[in-house]
């Protein structure tokens, strides 16, 4: 009897099993339609993210308003870290094209790690008469704005790449904007416009059949799986660096173990081979990041695309 009295003291002071922090289905909310880079990063993600967490992780596409739609959607979820979202810089963009935001980036997302780089490239339908940027922008100036120039989505971050390289190259061309990335490169395919502004990722395949061609990446160095592809730096424009990233931010105020935990699962996914070697392959640099750096990315990002929206001559709306 004494030896049971000494010992329950020590079975009621032993702790609690520690609760999971991830206790049903995680939405991964993201501003794009299926078919994007946006799109295609999330899918190849979300089965690593649902191993490593435990849970079903069910991909939200949300399109519209520069990504504002989905980004006001995570803003105002519960900061309980079962809603993630794909923060782009289309989010650091928006202010730089839109006077009303429903949510203030700086302010209404947890960072939890940047995941992928993302070159943009200035593209061409075949037919057209120019194999390199000095050709295209010599052909915009002999006809102005018989050129049609698209991108995606007033406010995203490839429509201000596009407007900078009409303002930075002084080459007068009309500007067109479609919902989704496949049907801005379908209409460049098809020749329905001449010219697009858009990231390398979801051109790559139209690029290896033939039907676009890349006139240059607007990248410091050229990409390593497109060699041959010229930068816009030496294609003679100087100055014309456009590159986005992708990254994974809860709402604002969600716990730090769901953070770290979340943080765990991107460097898992991006540190798998498969995964590197496909997301390079499509375009991507993958490069995760800490909550603290993303952080500290988030306002350098914002101001950047500012001025860039000056340089553009952007209006805000």
């Amino acid at each position: 009897m004494n030896t049971t009295r000494r010992a329950l003291p020590a079975l009621l002071a032993t702790p609690a099993l520690a609760q999971p922090l991830f206790t049903r289905p995680i939405r991964f909310i993201l501003g794009f339609a299926p078919g994007g880079a946006g799109d295609i990063t999330a899918r190849m993600l979300a089965p690593i993210f649902q191993e490593e967490l435990g849970q079903p992780v069910v991909v939200d596409n949300r399109p519209g308003a520069g990504s504002m739609i989905a980004g006001e959607a995570v803003a105002r979820a519960a900061p309980d870290g079962h809603t993630i979202y794909l923060m782009t810089t289309s989010d650091m963009s928006a202010p730089a094209f839109f006077r009303t935001i429903p949510f203030d980036v700086l302010r209404d997302f947890t960072p939890v790690a940047r995941m992928v780089w993302l070159d943009h490239v200035i593209a061409v339908n075949p037919a057209l008469p120019a194999t390199n940027l000095t050709e295209l922008i010599a052909l915009a100036r002999a006809r102005p704005n018989a050129l049609n120039i698209g991108s995606i989505a007033v406010g995203n971050a490839q429509q201000l790449g596009a407007e900078l390289f009409r303002s930075m190259a002084n080459a007068p061309m009309t500007g067109v904007t479609y919902r989704t990335s496949p049907e801005l490169i379908n209409a460049l395919a098809t020749g329905e416009i001449q010219v697009a502004g858009e990231l390398l990722a979801p051109m790559l395949g139209q690029v290896r059949a033939g039907r676009v061609r890349v006139l240059a990446v607007a990248a410091p160095t050229r990409f390593p799986t497109l060699p041959d592809i010229p930068t816009a730096a030496e294609s003679g424009l100087r100055g014309y660096n456009v590159r986005s990233w992708n990254a994974i931010a809860f709402p604002a105020g969600t716990p730090r173990p769901q953070v770290d935990a979340m943080n765990r699962a991107v460097r898992r996914a991006l540190g798998d081979a498969t995964i590197r070697a496909r997301l390079i392959e499509m375009g991507g640099v993958p490069e995760p990041s800490s909550p603290e750096e993303l952080a500290a990315l988030i306002p350098q990002a914002v101001a950047e695309w500012g001025r860039m929206a000056e340089l553009a001559g952007v209006q805000r709306q």
